[in-house]
């Protein structure tokens, strides 16, 4: 529940805190008295847009804060979790907003800075609006599906036939694309079979590619190879070679050898360098040798080549994309090989999943056809209660042309406001009034299945009057025994049984408007006066007695 509200620059008001109850608060006051300014309150900790108009003029900041309370913290704890925000302490959540003029927004959650997204993720856990537009959502057959779905407590089954239905889409969704992106022209096929050829007439390894590659570089540089590796083995064991001197060398070192035997080891290691001069030179004048291509293996090495120079540009640039590709190409003309096959058995797959869709839509049908009788005589008592003493209200499944993503069946919302008038569609018979008239009913039934601790209502009470506003004000009592309740309202038949009440006022004496509100439940005589106004004067006898015996039957 809402536990303190603080609104700091907000529109015409410049300061206020406010604390709750639990139970069922009005909220009454001159029309443009600025009532919507506590709702706006709400809203933007709710995680509403809005734009730095709403900032009170002169004021370098409009700032708005919260403290809410839940017995029980452990789903809000949860969705904190999933926000990265700190858990409550002892079940308090606190939120906070800051609308600057000249620098960014602010928003915090616990004490830690948050996104909008996050403030709107947890607005859904705390807080519910139903506003004057409200009742024209439930001339929408989504809203009345919704609607009977919540009563009926059908979210496992919808979850279950969503599940399924998913499934069978999804198989549509490929059989569609097998059938017609994947069938290929003849053109297309032989394009194809060629790139194929291209790839197969390659060793596609990492081993034999880098060979390729190196055999190429070979061949392309093979004369200033050949001219390279001759000069070394020239070098080397020519007739100026290097062997030739370390020979003469070699000779001197057995010499000193004889003289003085332990020099025998340098002379050996200089045998040895003698020996790897040699074969060195040998090994350099073989490879001059190996890089002498003939024309007929320099073409088709160069052939080699090109081939895997295309295959890169065209398919990713390394092995690894070559690969993908080929197997890609591969698949593709396996399925144009056996694409009847292939489509045969999606359709077998389709229709097991549309027979698995149907049976888990018919369950989710037979939870709404209990549900939606159920709802048609509870809510029809209650719309008795609100004035209509002979009117019908039903519920009707519409059955579907096919599978949908809420089941095979619709649902339509009929009712007659008079007897003796079948009952029709609700965008076909019923006026504003009566449509709010309907939605109170309806929201009465629901209320304990809407764990949403703060419900607002604003002014959804409109177009009614007299012994009706007094039934209003009483479901608005009977939803604030689970609930925490804030409504805004014109009607002093509703105010007078709120436990909390908040007047909003209007100051123009001055040379700015300025917006005050503060809760006048502690002062019997204050709300009284307020009551009066209500009824048309605030000073005529008959409105106070009017306003007294309205606050006594609270």
């Amino acid at each position: 529940m809402l536990q303190s509200l603080r609104i700091r620059n907000l529109a015409l008001l410049e300061e206020v805190a406010l604390d709750f109850e639990a139970g069922f608060t009005a909220v009454t006051g001159e029309t443009g008295a600025g009532k919507s300014i506590l709702l706006g309150a709400l809203a933007l900790l709710a995680g509403e847009r809005a734009d730095k108009t709403i900032i009170r003029q002169g004021a370098p900041a409009c700032d708005v804060e919260a403290s809410l309370f839940f017995e029980d913290s452990a789903a809000i704890d949860a969705v904190l979790a999933e926000l990265d925000l700190p858990a409550c302490e002892d079940g308090v959540l606190i939120l906070k907003r800051s609308l600057p003029r000249e620098k960014a927004p602010k928003l915090s959650v616990n004490g830690s800075m948050a996104t909008l997204a996050a403030l709107q993720r947890l607005g859904e856990h705390w807080v519910d609006f139903h506003g004057p537009s409200e009742p024209r959502r439930l001339l929408k057959e989504s809203c009345q599906l919704e609607l009977l779905d919540l009563f009926g407590r059908a979210g496992e089954a919808l979850t279950a036939y969503q599940a399924k239905y998913k499934v069978w889409r999804e198989l549509v969704t490929e059989r569609q694309r097998v059938a017609t992106e994947t069938k290929l022209s003849p053109e297309q096929i032989d394009f194809l079979r060629n790139q194929l050829v291209k790839m197969e007439a390659l060793d596609l390894t990492t081993e034999a590619i880098e060979t390729l590659e190196r055999d190429f570089m070979r061949m392309s540089r093979a004369q200033e190879l050949t001219e390279l590796s001759g000069a070394l083995a020239a070098g080397l064991t020519g007739e100026d070679g290097v062997q030739l001197r370390v020979g003469a060398l070699l000779r001197e070192a057995r010499q000193l050898e004889s003289i003085d035997a332990a020099s025998k080891p340098l002379a050996d290691r200089l045998a040895s360098a003698a020996v790897e001069l040699n074969d060195l030179g040998a090994e350099f004048s073989a490879l001059g040798q190996q890089l002498q291509f003939d024309p007929e293996a320099a073409e088709a090495l160069s052939g080699q080549m090109n081939t895997w120079l295309e295959l890169k540009r065209k398919h990713g640039g390394d092995l690894s994309a070559v690969l993908a590709a080929r197997e890609e190409l591969q698949r593709r003309l396996e399925v144009q090989g056996d694409l009847e096959g292939t489509l045969a058995r999606l359709e077998q797959q389709i229709a097991d999943a549309a027979r698995a869709a149907k049976k888990e839509a018919q369950a989710l049908r037979a939870v709404r056809e209990k549900a939606a009788r159920e709802l048609a005589k509870a809510a029809a008592k209650g719309i008795v209660q609100l004035g209509f003493k002979k009117a019908d209200f039903q519920v009707r499944l519409v059955p579907l042309p096919e599978l949908g993503p809420t089941g095979d069946c619709g649902c339509e919302f009929l009712f007659s406001p008079n007897v003796g008038e079948a009952p029709l569609p609700l965008n076909r018979v019923a006026s504003s009034g009566e449509l709010a008239r309907v939605m109170l009913a309806l929201k009465t039934v629901l209320a304990d299945l809407d764990g949403v601790p703060l419900l607002v209502f604003d002014e959804v009470d409109a177009n009614v009057g007299g012994e009706i506003g007094r039934v209003v004000g009483e479901k608005m009592a009977e939803i604030a025994q689970g609930h925490q309740v804030l409504c805004v309202t014109h009607l002093p038949q509703v105010a007078a049984q709120a436990t909390c009440h908040l007047v909003v006022r209007k100051d123009q004496s001055k040379d700015r408007a300025v917006v005050s509100i503060a809760p006048i439940q502690a002062n019997r005589k204050t709300r009284v006066t307020e009551l009066a106004r209500m009824l048309g004067d605030s000073k005529a006898k008959s409105a106070l007695a009017h306003a007294e015996e309205l606050l006594g039957k609270s």
